[in-house]
């Protein structure tokens, strides 16, 4: 099968304090994954291959995601059909990912 090349860039990191404040024994020691920065990519080339250097958590939350950009899945609620956003699953520290399809048009122009 063949699979389309895919950007993953880190969109936004974030804290989500409400949650920490009520249910952890130390909240104000929370900060952002820092596992990622904010604007880091990976380019994926096969979506069963983890990229190097990409969280291994965050990598099994959004890998279906990947995958079905990979083949050709498009996102009719999305701006760009061809791209979508993503999650890790931690509910405290959530990373948001942007999945975008290489061979769309406006990413060979960049």
């Amino acid at each position: 099968m063949m699979f389309h090349q895919c950007k993953v860039s880190v969109v936004k990191r974030g804290v989500n304090k409400d949650l920490a404040d009520t249910h952890i024994r130390y909240p104000d020691k929370l900060a952002v994954c820092n596992r990622v920065e904010d604007g880091q990519t990976y380019i994926v080339t096969n979506p069963y291959e983890m990229p190097e250097g990409i969280c291994a958590w965050a990598w099994a939350d959004i890998r279906h995601f990947i995958l079905a950009v990979a083949t050709g899945s498009t996102s009719e609620f999305m701006k760009d059909e061809y791209t979508t956003l993503a999650t890790c699953t931690d509910p405290l520290r959530p990373v948001v990912f942007k999945i975008e399809r290489m061979d769309q048009p406006s990413l060979k122009e960049n």
